[in-house]
């Protein structure tokens, strides 16, 4: 299991400031909803992951544990 991002896509209202906050995790589309990436993020970006989360004005930015499928 790794941390991951995951976004809300009905309670966003495209504000920007996760990606002002982690850019290096998340880039805006051309009307200003965030795009994630879904790489797992690393110990270093954790915090700041969180800080993002608690920053989102409509709380559509969630930071949480994720299951990895493994393959093989």
């Amino acid at each position: 299991m790794s941390d991951g991002l995951r976004v809300d896509p009905i309670a966003c209202t495209a504000h920007g400031l996760c990606a002002e906050l982690l850019p290096e995790r998340i880039r805006l589309d051309d009307w200003g909803y965030p795009l994630l990436d879904e790489r797992p993020l690393t110990p270093e970006l954790v915090a700041h992951a969180r800080r993002a989360a608690s920053a989102c004005p409509t709380l559509a930015l969630r930071l949480g544990r994720e299951q990895r499928a493994r393959s093989g």
